[in-house]
């Protein structure tokens, strides 16, 4: 009789592809891939069952540098993607890659909705304040003063969208935020957020040094939270006060996962059996 063979576990370097990197030196997101590549090799996730779903931007080519079933959307859409691909196939590890302008601008509808869902993915959201892909807008993200941008001479006098407060009040059940400079902690993040069961949402500050030069200081700022808050209005009230550059994972709670398999709505297989039936 033969021996059964068990594969060996990946490394790291077994989740990324052939394709190289095409964003601006020293660009935090170069640290995100990395991250993620390890995140997945720790969980020993099979390539096969994962899928990376991203819409549009720079931090939006991620899928092209993992080596695992990815889906490169339209602009905004990314969530609504992922939540296609695990509701017809929950058993598979579903990551969303996104930007602040991708995520919380043209693609803030879905992102309710998939916090108010507690549809069980992870969305990672690279967040450098601007709209890098498209020569540095102001974002949803970017401060009010800030006015290096032609279209913003003045700043944008606009209050700061703070997508971790709203994914609270939209029913998120897991809130964390990293720092793409500090990798080993971001991949620890990535792994909780991972197996967090329900929607987790993973902010990453993650600088662009081309249009915001002055975020290389993200750095000398960023500092891990002391806990994580016991209560979703705890963790609102805190945030509501925080500067911006707590990392960690500020809020999670077990509550009920969006589950399409309820009784009486049957599978997309039935529903093809009826369907050809008819």
């Amino acid at each position: 009789m033969n021996e059964m063979t068990i594969a060996a576990p990946l490394d790291a370097q077994a989740y990324r592809s052939d394709y190289k990197p095409v964003w601006c030196p020293g660009c935090g997101d170069y640290s995100v891939i990395a991250s993620l590549a390890k995140a997945f090799a720790q969980l020993g996730l099979a390539r096969e069952n994962t899928v990376l779903v991203s819409g549009i931007g720079c931090s939006s080519r991620l899928p092209a540098y993992a080596s695992t079933y990815g889906f490169h959307g339209v602009h905004g859409r990314a969530l609504a993607l992922a939540t296609g691909v695990k509701v017809a196939r929950p058993e598979l590890t579903v990551v969303v890659a996104s930007g602040d302008g991708d995520a919380f601008s043209i693609g803030g509808n879905h992102f309710l909705h998939a916090c108010r869902r507690n549809i069980d993915l992870t969305c990672i959201v690279m967040d450098n304040q601007v709209y890098g892909m498209t020569k540095g807008q102001a974002s949803p993200t970017t401060p009010p003063e800030w006015c290096e941008s032609a279209l913003t001479p003045h700043g944008t006098g606009v209050n700061s969208f703070h997508p971790l407060v709203i994914a609270l009040a939209a029913g998120a059940s897991f809130v964390a935020r990293g720092f793409s400079g500090d990798p080993k902690f971001t991949t620890r993040l990535m792994v909780e957020a991972i197996k967090h069961r329900g929607f987790s949402l993973l902010q990453i500050l993650s600088p662009c040094v081309t249009y915001r030069p002055e975020q290389k200081e993200w750095k000398t700022l960023v500092r891990h939270a002391r806990e994580s808050a016991a209560s979703a209005a705890q963790a609102a009230k805190w945030l509501l006060t925080d500067d911006g550059f707590n990392t960690g994972i500020l809020f999670q709670q077990d509550r009920p996962v969006f589950d399409p398999r309820q009784p009486g709505s049957g599978s997309l297989a039935q529903f093809e059996d009826e369907f050809v039936a008819r």
